[in-house]
């Protein structure tokens, strides 16, 4: 799939029937951004990186959100965490103490999900479970933004439902990252792009690309383009069919700064013996 342009984008915005106070709050800083030059992203990848397996590793949110998933699933789970030194383990709220505890002596950190996965619940909702999980361990949130609303084109709405989770996080010790998933299988390139504009806008830390339970996962010209949107303000979390360190390097290349994956150990062992791969 060929890359987006700009222009293609934002004729498509621009043809949007929203109320003018979303247009000026939200669509036409969105074209701005998209009509900017100096910035990563559309303009095309960097050459993709040579990655260390410790570097390759602390790239990955090391992933178990199966619903069939055990007890003896997420001790596996957090064991390769703890040989593979990944940046996190995700899991869902319920296991999040189980992965403080497992992991207490290690540099992984605890992510889990909220609103997982069709991100449908009420914004005071989104909050409190937030809050529990930091409140249990976790240090990261992947929230799931209120999709229907943005492909109604609800910007506001969008805004105040990713607001409220990190006003959460926000009231909360230490320094929680919050990433706001878009399940972009969903969304047309031009709600993408707004959809990244309203992230943002709302304090998000970064934006994610899918659940991984939608009808498609991460591409690179997804992560292109929404690097184009927040430049380098926002990290981007590629996440749904990485399942190599070929795919890894090409999403960083295109803008990734880090990677949901549950197979991650698949990954490591086809960086680290390139035979394991097949």
């Amino acid at each position: 799939m060929a890359l987006s342009t700009p222009q293609s984008i934002i004729e498509a915005i621009r043809a949007w029937d929203v109320p003018n106070d979303v247009r000026s709050t939200y669509v036409a800083p969105t074209i701005e951004r998209l009509q900017a030059k100096a910035v990563p992203g559309l303009s095309g990848p960097t050459p993709p990186p040579e990655l260390s397996p410790e570097a390759l590793a602390q790239l990955i949110d090391h992933t178990q959100l199966s619903p069939t998933a055990d007890a003896d699933a997420y001790a596996q789970c957090f064991s390769e965490a703890r040989e593979y030194a990944f940046a996190s383990v995700c899991v869902p709220t319920a296991y999040v103490p189980d992965a403080t505890k497992a992991l207490a002596d290690t540099t992984v950190d605890v992510c889990t999900v909220v609103s997982f996965p069709l991100g449908h619940s009420h914004p005071e909702v989104k909050a409190a479970e937030a809050q529990w999980a930091l409140q249990h361990g976790a240090s990261e949130i992947d929230m799931v933004m209120h999709i229907g609303a943005a492909k109604a084109h609800q910007w506001g709405r969008v805004e105040r439902d990713i607001r409220a989770v990190v006003e959460a996080l926000q009231s909360e010790p230490g320094q929680p990252l919050m990433k706001v998933i878009l399940e972009t299988a969903l969304l047309t390139d031009a709600e993408k792009a707004v959809a990244c504009y309203v992230a943002d806008c709302a304090g998000a830390d970064f934006v994610k690309t899918s659940t991984g339970f939608s009808t498609g996962g991460a591409t690179v010209e997804d992560v292109a383009l929404m690097r184009h949107i927040v430049g380098d303000a926002l990290g981007i979390k590629a996440s749904g069919g990485v399942g190599s360190a070929s795919d890894v390097a090409d999403m960083v290349a295109h803008g990734a700064t880090r990677i949901g994956a549950s197979g991650s150990v698949g990954i490591m062992e086809g960086a680290t013996n390139p035979e394991a791969a097949y």
